[in-house]
């Protein structure tokens, strides 16, 4: 794994930095407030992010959702408090994991480890949805493109369908492409 580390107590960072590679992960770059691990995040391209909650300038929470919001990197959030509200925030914010400090090594590299695993299935199910999206798409326009054929020529929807098909090979073009073109055609 590749680590960035922001904390803003200079021996924390220090303390995990030699857990992290210890256990054979690398850090990539150590940051000691949110913004920086905003910054270092789309420079380093980390494959997760461990920072701490409490920060000057930006704190570990609000850092967290818009590294989130760009889906970056998962965060794992590192607190002395374990209070019910702070752990709320955090899960509103979208991280991946929390930890109390002082870390033990027992708990760190498992932590991240799971952290990175429900990133990555939550990265393949965000492209499922697109590729739904995209598909839910594409068939609006050919029911559009099948519809204005057969306004057109009094024909049945299979029938339409079928000349879109036979235009699409001929011109070695999609089926969406042809419907599209159909489309722009009659809207002007």
């Amino acid at each position: 794994m590749r680590v960035l580390i922001v904390d803003d107590e200079s021996l924390i960072r220090m303390d995990l930095r030699d857990i992290i590679e210890s256990c054979g992960h690398e850090v990539v770059a150590e940051g000691t407030n949110g913004v920086e691990a905003i910054k270092l995040c789309k420079e380093y391209k980390p494959d997760i992010v461990l920072m701490d909650v409490k920060m000057p300038e930006l704190d570990g929470i609000e850092a967290a959702r818009q590294i989130g919001f760009h889906h970056e990197a998962p965060v794992v959030l590192l607190t002395s408090y374990s209070q019910q509200d702070l752990i709320n925030k955090a899960r509103e914010s979208g991280v991946y994991g929390y930890l109390i400090k002082p870390v033990r090594e027992e708990q760190l590299v498992p932590t991240l480890e799971m952290a990175l695993g429900r990133y990555h299935s939550d990265a393949e199910l965000r492209e499922k949805m697109a590729e739904l999206e995209r598909s839910l798409e594409d068939r609006k326009i050919i029911q559009k493109g099948t519809g204005i054929l057969m306004e057109l020529y009094s024909i049945s929807e299979e029938e339409a369908y079928n000349r879109i098909r036979a235009l699409s090979m001929k011109k070695r073009d999609s089926i969406v492409n042809i419907c599209k073109a159909l489309i722009n055609q009659v809207s002007k």
